[in-house]
């Protein structure tokens, strides 16, 4: 049995989709059609894997589909098979479904699982390695928080988004004299923002892991204002908060196993600043705009690396890891290694530097 090559292997994107991800899947489809192995497409995730919902892919399927944004087999952060929600009266009710999602591993005829996502997925992933299936990762995710990667896909097109938002939100914040306040993804995390911010010429970035100062916030403002300046671009994580605050929840949804919606922060910040600093100044929120549309060419080239290079490890059994970027090679690393600890932005990171090098305020009073 050690030596039997495999014949089947399943595919699933987890999690929120992202730019890549069909990149990933013509990355492992083409290279599993060519040694000869069938390849099975399971829809909406975990989802698919618990309800049984899949369909075989051919070369025909994956053709073209390199600079397509979403995902050709569907995605959802909602299906966990250890924490699967169920209806009955009105009220929410957590199950396990992981006996199912086994089964239909089994039924399917798989030797292994190809199961692309982050930090929750790889979670799901080491879970369900330890009932017995064969897994591979590939990490996924725009706010880039995966450890032992030292980046993910997806991230580069969404920090393109928000590089070219704050670029069209200079003119108008220019020409009407206006603070301007964007709100960006990341969850816990801040790299969108700061890798964003820096790319857009920011002035003021905002993340989790500074807990930021108001008044070093307005001091920022007034100070540009002052010196001709007149208006400013402030880019905020979803995340952040400050020093004697909270998060910003905009909603929690028990049905998901981090219940927590993050959102609002932006809101908050353009309010306060406009009262404190009698400045005029409005907030957008970029929301999903981060997760849609083509990926940039890094991400078209790192994805299609992570897959072939996903489909090797298959082949090879080694399952239990994850292909990871390191430096400018794909590598393998455990899974266990992936989720050890969530990977945020290091208060001395070169970025963080750099953009304070370059006059970006953090939130935090000069020294």
């Amino acid at each position: 049995m050690e030596n039997e090559k495999i014949k089947r292997i399943g595919i699933l994107t987890g999690g929120g989709d992202c730019p890549g991800l069909n990149a990933v899947i013509r990355g492992v489809a083409k290279p599993a059609h060519d040694m000869g192995l069938s390849v099975l497409g399971i829809l909406d995730g975990f989802e698919g894997l618990v309800n049984g919902k899949a369909v075989e892919l051919y070369n025909k399927d994956v053709s073209g589909i390199l600079a397509t944004g979403g995902t050709i087999l569907g995605s959802s952060n909602k299906g966990d098979p250890f924490h699967w929600p169920v209806e009955f009266d009105g009220q929410v009710k957590i199950t396990d479904k992981s006996a199912d999602a086994l089964r239909n591993y089994e039924g399917w005829n798989l030797d292994a699982l190809i199961a692309i996502g982050g930090d929750g997925t790889m979670h799901i992933a080491h879970q369900l390695m330890q009932m017995g299936m064969n897994i591979i990762g590939v990490p996924k995710t725009i706010d880039n928080d995966l450890m032992a990667t030292d980046q993910t896909f997806g991230h580069d097109s969404a920090v393109y988004v928000v590089s070219e938002a704050l670029d069209r939100l200079h003119t108008t914040a220019s020409a009407h004299h206006r603070v301007m306040v964007v709100e960006v993804m990341g969850r816990y995390a801040g790299w969108i923002a700061l890798n964003g911010g820096l790319a857009g010429g920011a002035d003021i970035i905002l993340i989790p892991e500074i807990p930021f100062e108001w008044d070093a916030i307005y001091d920022k403002v007034i100070e540009r204002n002052m010196m001709g300046k007149r208006f400013s671009i402030v880019c905020v994580a979803e995340g952040a908060k400050p020093i004697d605050g909270d998060m910003v929840v905009k909603a929690t949804d028990p049905k998901r196993t981090d219940p927590i919606q993050l959102g609002g922060i932006a809101e908050l910040v353009a309010k306060k600043i406009e009262e404190n600093t009698k400045l005029e100044t409005r907030y957008i929120v970029l929301g999903h705009l981060q997760r849609g549309g083509s990926p940039t060419p890094f991400d078209r080239i790192l994805s299609t690396k992570f897959g072939t290079y996903a489909i090797q490890l298959a082949a090879k059994k080694k399952f239990g890891t994850m292909a990871a970027l390191k430096g400018t090679n794909i590598k393998s690393v455990s899974i266990e290694e992936a989720i050890e600890n969530q990977k945020l932005v290091d208060t001395s990171d070169q970025a963080v530097k750099t953009a304070k090098s370059v006059g970006v305020c953090f939130g935090t009073k000069k020294i």
